[in-house]
């Protein structure tokens, strides 16, 4: 079940086909097998074996990927951190993960050494990728040229041995470590292989984080078929739509921020993006404005997928978008959906409560937090602290997420309700609503907004126009702000705590 043998596979069986693309470097699936084996063997040779924990402070690299691919094949489980990470945070979740060696470059070593006493990791395995041997770390580059290229000797892995830890982004408390198997990466491979249409022709691009575990969405599925997988170092939407035309791409996953800039390009359509097959927002809900949008432009491609890391999805198809757009599609085959009161019980169809599922991704838990785990797996059902219906077919409508709610003079308000209203303003690219505290109410409602280039609106314009077309007194906002850019996280996601306490302090 190692899914370390992936890269093996397609070199003695297409070992001339494109494997992977970054920058400047073009490999085969030899090439690519080849490098992994060698990052494999100097790992062992540091003294790295099945189990031990290997993080990974890294902007997107091709080093990302090599470690992502050795780790499995020794055992080792990686661990990618976001390189947004700096002090106290940074030290609680590798200690807490009880990391035995760490992969960074220069960009971020200064951040690990303002905390380097405060580590249990070995000095000799600090390893920087982008320069030779200093002091303090060792060349990357160095340990892998002395490196075999030959398979390292393998080693016993059941699919639920843990492939890697994925830390969640902390927006509701302390990060957890999402554990996730051999078998449940496999399965990725597999299952989103099999939703997504991909054949080992395809051609996969990612433009966003590779730590993000949205990146594995597609990432899986490539190397489960062997096909070619494009990554850029970052996010430009020009770069993204050469790349397209240039390499024939034909799937992507696109957090909304992303899909908003696109949509911003003149060079945004079916004549240079015609080889798409897929385009698929995931991350955060798309308000149906854009979604629409991009159904007119690039029509029959799009796909929206609702998950969470811990393991549950539902997909909206292309097949499904005419009569279920406002939707964020139904469970993949062997996945379930229940929509559940507070106290656990199944509501019929129509009825809102908490989003709940399960299907055969689910982690394996939460690392070294059962307590935690117990809390959001109730009789093999994860609960996922979401809001949404399901209608008598099936299809799943999120209504918002539950730790964006506004509660307003006892009200719950949904941000989402509010957001879909004020995107439709011709001046609006982006708005994001979150709730601020109020002497009378409680919370009200608080809109953020971007306006597209060159376009005019005021604050108070806007708060009025956005007013006087909500359907209830309680959805009014009590205040717009024009900003030049939202705060977001390493994914490209919108940070509305971080909007929130921004409007507090002013």
């Amino acid at each position: 079940m190692n899914i370390g043998s992936l890269p093996a596979r397609h070199a003695l069986y297409r070992p001339d086909h494109p494997a992977v693309i970054f920058g400047d470097s073009r490999l085969s699936w030899a090439e690519f097998d080849s490098r992994i084996n060698r990052v494999a063997n100097a790992m062992h040779a540091l003294g790295i074996r099945k189990g031990d924990r290997v993080a990974t402070l890294l902007d997107n690299s091709l080093e990302q990927l090599e470690v992502y691919w050795a780790g499995a094949k020794i055992g080792a489980v990686v661990v990618p951190l976001s390189p947004l990470l700096r002090g106290a945070g940074l030290v609680g979740l590798l200690n807490d993960a009880g990391v035995a060696m760490i992969v960074t470059c220069a960009g971020h070593a200064g951040h690990l050494d303002d905390v380097r006493d405060q580590l249990v990791i070995a000095p000799d395995r600090f390893v920087l990728i982008d320069a030779d041997a200093i002091d303090g770390y060792r060349s990357y580059r160095e340990l892998v040229r002395a490196a075999s290229p030959v398979a390292p000797v393998q080693v016993p892995i059941g699919g639920d041995a843990p492939y890697n830890i994925i830390y969640s982004s902390g927006t509701t408390g302390t990060p957890k470590g999402i554990v996730l198997s051999h078998q449940i990466r496999a399965l990725y491979g597999s299952l989103f292989a099999n939703a997504y249409r991909m054949t080992p022709e395809s051609v996969v691009m990612h433009a966003g984080s590779i730590v993000f575990n949205g990146a594995f969405l597609t990432l899986m599925p490539a190397l489960h078929l062997g096909a070619t997988y494009i990554l850029h170092k970052s996010f430009d939407p020009k770069e993204f739509i050469h790349t397209v035309a240039r390499e024939g791409v034909t799937h992507t996953v696109m957090v909304p921020s992303q899909l908003i800039a696109l949509l911003a390009e003149p060079e945004m359509d079916e004549s240079r993006l015609g080889s798409l097959e897929m385009i698929c927002s995931v991350g955060a809900p798309l308000h149906q404005e854009h979604k629409d949008e991009i159904e007119r432009r690039l029509p029959g491609r799009f796909y929206e997928l609702y998950g969470l890391t811990e393991g549950f999805v539902t997909l909206l198809e292309p097949n499904d978008y005419e009569t279920k757009s406002g939707s964020v599609g139904a469970p993949p085959p062997l996945f379930e959906l229940a929509i559940v009161d507070d106290d656990g019980h199944q509501l019929p169809p129509g009825d809102v409560g908490e989003i709940a599922g399960r299907g055969p991704i689910m982690m394996s838990g939460y690392y070294r937090r059962p307590e935690l785990t117990a809390g959001v797996i109730k009789n093999g059902w994860l609960h996922t602290g979401d809001i949404g219906y399901m209608d008598r077919a099936g299809f799943l409508f999120l209504v918002d997420r539950k730790k964006d709610m506004i509660i307003s003079g006892g009200v719950n308000v949904y941000p989402r309700d509010i957001e879909e209203i004020i995107v439709r303003h011709p001046a609006v690219r982006e708005v994001a609503v979150f709730g601020a505290p109020d002497p009378r109410w409680g919370e009200t409602p608080i809109a953020a907004v971007l306006l597209h280039n060159r376009a005019e609106a005021s604050a108070d314009g806007l708060r009025e126009w956005a007013n006087s077309r909500v359907e209830a007194k309680f959805q009014r906002v009590r205040d717009v702000v024009v900003m030049q850019e939202f705060p977001r996280g390493v994914t490209g996601k919108t940070l509305k705590r971080a909007m929130r306490d921004s409007y507090e302090a002013n």
